[in-house]
C-alpha cells in the first residue's frame, strides 16, 4: 500500500507507463492517447491479437506492482471501437473471476468483433493546432492561456464525439483526433462553427494511412504544410494527405 503520501508516486508511476506503452506500440507502427491518466487508448490497426498480447505480457512484467487489463474493439468507428474494448475489458474481468474459482487464473487479451475478426480499416487523424496562441501570453496569464486552450479541447471533442470520433489533447496548442469515417467538408464546417463561437483560428492537417502512426505522420506533415504557407503569406486552414 502507498499511504496517503502516494500522489507524487503515482503520477511517476503513470507516466513511465505511457512511456513503456508508447514505445513499445509506435514500434509497431501504432500510437497511444491517454484518456484518463490511468487509462489508455492505442489506435492499433494492422496489429495481430498476438502481437497485442506480447506487448501486455511485457509490460505486465515490467509493472508487476500493479494490477494491468488490455482489451481490443473494432468497429468502423473510434468511439465504437472504444466501447467494444470496454465491453471485452468486462467481460475479460468476468471470466479471470471464474477461473480463479476454478484456480486456472490466466491473464488473457480479448477480441470483440462483431464479425469475429480482425479489420484492416484506413486509420483518418486530424492534427489541430491554434494559430498564434502564444500572443494570447501578451494579453492573459499562462494559466489563463491553458484554461482557454481546455476550453478548445472540450468544444472539439463535444462536436467530435457527435460523429463518433475520439479527440485528445497532445499538450501545448495541440489536438488530435482519430476520426476514420468523418468526411473533409464535414471536419471543415465543425472546425468553422468552433471557430466562430469561440473567436480562435484552427489550423488542421489531416492524414490516412493503413496504420495509425503514419496516419499521424501524414496529419502533422499536412499541418507543417499549412505553417510554411502562412509564413508566405498564404493561409490555408485545412490540407488533408493520403498515405494509402
Amino acid at each position: 500500500m502507498l499511504g496517503s503520501d502516494r500522489e507524487s508516486q503515482l503520477q511517476m508511476l503513470q507516466s513511465r507507463l505511457y512511456y513503456d506503452l508508447q514505445k513499445a506500440f509506435s514500434e509497431k507502427d501504432c500510437i497511444v492517447y491517454q484518456n484518463r491518466q490511468d487509462e489508455l487508448f492505442a489506435v492499433t490497426n494492422g496489429l495481430s491479437v498476438d502481437e497485442h498480447y506480447s506487448i501486455f505480457s511485457n509490460i505486465s512484467e515490467l509493472y508487476q506492482e500493479i494490477t494491468l487489463s488490455m482489451a481490443i474493439g473494432i468497429s468502423t468507428t473510434p468511439l465504437e471501437a472504444s466501447l467494444y474494448a470496454y465491453y471485452s475489458r468486462r467481460d475479460n474481468l468476468r471470466i479471470k473471476e471464474n477461473a480463479l474459482l476454478y484456480g486456472n487464473h490466466k491473464n488473457s487479451i480479448p477480441s470483440y468483433d462483431q464479425n469475429g475478426q480482425l479489420s484492416d480499416m484506413v486509420v483518418q487523424v486530424m492534427h489541430l493546432d491554434l494559430d498564434d496562441s502564444t500572443k494570447m501570453v501578451n494579453e492573459i496569464s499562462p494559466y489563463e492561456v491553458s484554461t482557454s486552450i481546455i476550453r478548445v479541447y472540450s468544444r472539439l471533442a463535444d462536436e467530435f464525439v457527435k460523429k463518433k470520433d475520439l479527440t485528445f489533447y497532445l499538450g501545448g496548442d495541440n489536438f488530435m483526433v482519430v476520426a476514420t469515417t468523418t468526411l473533409l467538408n464535414e471536419s471543415k464546417l465543425i472546425i468553422e462553427k468552433i471557430c466562430d463561437e469561440m473567436n480562435v483560428e484552427l489550423n488542421c492537417g489531416i492524414g490516412s494511412a493503413r496504420t495509425a502512426r503514419r496516419a499521424v505522420a501524414a496529419a502533422t506533415e499536412a499541418l507543417d504544410s499549412i505553417r510554411k504557407l502562412r509564413k508566405v503569406g498564404k493561409i490555408q486552414r485545412i490540407i488533408e494527405i493520403k498515405c494509402l
